[in-house]
């Protein structure tokens, strides 16, 4: 990991409406930087902390979905920060990823038995960074997640079910996904990266033209031509 990174815009944090929130904790400020563009880069709302205490403090006022801890940090460590968010019922299923360049084995099975979901070793490749939370997120169901009632049609996403006109449809699970992505923000153009991060995830190598044959199976197995394509950006969701 270089000690400078130059050329990445500088951003406070991202505030996409409905976004999951991340909380990256880290006393090395050019890691933040990289580790924070990566992620807002990828649809995500991102604060940062650059010690111990200062986790703590975000993480109460935020209330992210996932946070990613440094275990060596100033004031109080990442194993710290964890076990005391883990005594919150707040904080109880909350995803905790930590960063450690601590390779050996008892400090990897002390920061799982803490109650963290996963660790990585630094340094850290930013593409496996965003892949590994994409991959965290995509265990549990999406922060909000619900029944979408557009109209006259349904999508249910904890049972894979799409009703329209009464009639059930049957989509692939790429498919189902991506229709429920564009369909929760009915209105709003999704990028093509964003939806290749958010629907296949970063670890996974698809190319343009596989969004276009799923989203062209979408309108033939619906009978309805609800996702527009907006030319050289993305696609959005319209009844």
């Amino acid at each position: 990991m270089p000690s400078i990174i130059v050329g990445l815009p500088k951003f406070d944090h991202f505030m996409e409406p409905n976004a999951r929130k991340v909380l990256i904790a880290d006393d090395e400020p050019d890691i933040l930087e990289i580790l924070k563009y990566n992620l807002i880069s990828a649809g995500y709302s991102v604060f940062t902390a650059k010690d111990g205490d200062d986790a703590l403090e975000k993480a109460r006022i935020h209330q992210p979905q996932l946070i990613v801890l440094d275990v060596m940090m100033p004031k109080k460590t990442g194993i710290e920060v964890c076990e005391r968010l883990r005594k919150l019922p707040q904080f109880k299923d909350t995803l905790i990823l930590f960063l450690t360049a601590l390779n050996d084995d008892g400090t990897q099975v002390k920061v799982l038995e803490t109650g963290a979901d996963d660790y990585i070793s630094k340094p850290v490749s930013p593409k496996v960074f965003t892949s590994r939370v994409n991959a965290l997120f995509r265990r549990i169901p999406e922060s909000g997640e619900k029944i979408l009632e557009l109209e006259n049609l349904v999508i249910d996403p904890q049972k894979f079910l799409v009703i329209h006109n009464g009639k059930e449809i049957i989509l692939a699970k790429k498919e189902f996904e991506l229709l429920y992505l564009l369909a929760s923000r009915p209105g709003r153009v999704f990028l093509r990266n964003e939806i290749l991060s958010q629907v296949w995830g970063a670890d996974v190598i698809v190319g343009d033209r596989t969004i276009d044959v799923h989203v062209r199976k979408i309108r033939q197995k619906l009978g309805i031509d609800c996702i527009t394509t907006v030319k050289g950006v993305g696609y959005k969701f319209e009844m």
